[in-house]
Parts: C-alpha cells; sequence; structure tokens
C-alpha cells in the first residue's frame, strides 16, 4: 500500500511475516516536514545541527534521515510506555521493518476508515483510542497526523501507525493544538456511527489534565472540559513577545559573529 509518505510491504522474513516500510523521497510525498512538527527536536552532532539548520545539501540529508529515525524512536518509546503500535525490529537506508498488524484471521489488518461500525463498536474503539492517545501524552508524545487512516484495527482491536511527525510535547509550542486535532479527527470519524461522540471534549480535558501534572495512563475522563473566563492582560503578553525578540535578536548576533570568527 503507498500512503503519503512511503509503501508498505508485506515481508518474509524467515518463518517470520512483517511489514517493512520504505520511505518515499523527500519530493515525491505529499507530507511535508513542517516547523510545527519538527520544532523541538533535538540533534546531539553540532555539526549536523548546523548544516540542518543552513539547509545545505548534506543538511537536507541529514533532516531526512532524522525525520525516519524519529518514527523509529516514537514506536520504540511508545510500546514501553503501554501503547498500541507496531513492534519495529530493524531500520536501514530507509526502511522500517516491522510488526504486521493482522486481523482476526490472520490477514493483514484493515485501516480503521475501511470499517462500517455498529454504535456500540464506534463507542468500544473510541474508548479504547482515547486512553492510547492519554498514554501516548504522558509518555510525551504527540502523535500530530492521528485520523482514521492511521489506525490499524487488529485482532486485539486499534493499533497506532505513521509516527515519523510526531512532536514532543513538552518541547512544542503546537503539541495541544495537534493533540485536540488528533482527537477531533477520530471523534468526527467514530461519531458517524455514535453521534453523542460528537459533543465530546476529550481533547481539552486531556491537555488541562497534562497541564495541570496530574495525567496517568489510567486516569478517568468524562469527555467534559469547563472553560474559565478570565480577563487577558495584554501588556504583560506584548512585554513577553518582546523580550523572546530581544533575546532572538542577542542570539543572531551571536551566531553572525561565530561565523565570522571562522
Amino acid at each position: 500500500m503507498s500512503g503519503k509518505e512511503a509503501v508498505v510491504y508485506v515481508v518474509r522474513c524467515g518463518e517470520e511475516i512483517r511489514c517493512a516500510k520504505v520511505y518515499k523521497e523527500a519530493n515525491k510525498r505529499s507530507f511535508r516536514q513542517a516547523v510545527q512538527y519538527t520544532e523541538g527536536r533535538k540533534v546531539k552532532n553540532s555539526r549536523r545541527a548546523r548544516a540542518m539548520e543552513k539547509g545545505s545539501r548534506y543538511g537536507r540529508k541529514e533532516q531526512e534521515q532524522a525525520w525516519q529515525h524519529a518514527e523509529v524512536d516514537a514506536l520504540g518509546r511508545l510500546a514501553v510506555a503501554g501503547v498500541r503500535v507496531p513492534q519495529p525490529y530493524n531500520f536501514l537506508d530507509g526502511v522500517l521493518l516491522m510488526e504486521l498488524v493482522m486481523d482476526e484471521n490472520g490477514n493483514a489488518a484493515p485501516r480503521l476508515n475501511d470499517l462500517t461500525l455498529t454504535p456500540a463498536r464506534a463507542r468500544e474503539y473510541h474508548r479504547e483510542l482515547i486512553m492510547q492517545v492519554v498514554r501516548m501524552l504522558c509518555a510525551g508524545v504527540v502523535h500530530g497526523d492521528l485520523s482514521e487512516y492511521n489506525v490499524l484495527v487488529g485482532s486485539n482491536g486499534p493499533v497506532i501507525i505513521d509516527l515519523p511527525q510526531a512532536v514532543d510535547a513538552a518541547g512544542n509550542n503546537s503539541a495541544e493544538a495537534m493533540l485536540e486535532r488528533d482527537v477531533g479527527n477520530l471523534t468526527a470519524y467514530l461519531g458517524r456511527f455514535a453521534p453523542e461522540l460528537l459533543i465530546t471534549e476529550y481533547g481539552k480535558e486531556i491537555w488541562s489534565i497534562y497541564e495541570s501534572g496530574a495525567l496517568q495512563p489510567d486516569v478517568a475522563l468524562t469527555g467534559c472540559f469547563a472553560r474559565t473566563e478570565v480577563p487577558v492582560d495584554v501588556n504583560s503578553v506584548i512585554r513577553e513577545i518582546d523580550d523572546v525578540v530581544k533575546e532572538e535578536l542577542v542570539r543572531q548576533r551571536y551566531k553572525q559573529a561565530l561565523e565570522l570568527e571562522k
């Protein structure tokens, strides 16, 4: 199957059947590495980080490898946290070898969007996926592109896939909006079969609990969110923006000075 960023094959590894995700070249995929996804990702090698920032040929190559490795890292991190994701086995030269998620008959599992569900099953899948989103956030990860197209329905229930764009919840300014969008996408789709889901606000509820520091994998959710109407201190916000702008100017000048020394 061909997707926005890769082609996935069913492959044989000895006696095992697995899947190989072959990433497309950057100019041949429809999903782009927007800044909002790569913000907060740390690069340990300073030379590599400078090259990626400059956008040189070497930098673009390194950026592409970092994008692909992000999925491998996220899969391992989430598996440890108990999130239902495919088990990764190996990654080499743009090919990710991982578990083939199967249905009850031993066939490749269908995507959630390929299924017609009963109201009861839609509610069940929604509950399970919301708890998976919670587990992801407890592990510090937001999927960033979650929808009915990124969920496989295996023999043991929904499995979340496609994670190269996953973001760090604490290090990305768009993490809150992404999480609400992820939850909203799932709710909108499953709400076609169980309309009562459409009035829930799990995304805002989950993030508010996360911000309070009280989010746990087994947290009890209600689907309700109480908004607080508090006047905004505009002057304080403007002062903070000015401070950030000044800090950035100092950083740029320091960077330019280092470049001149070279």
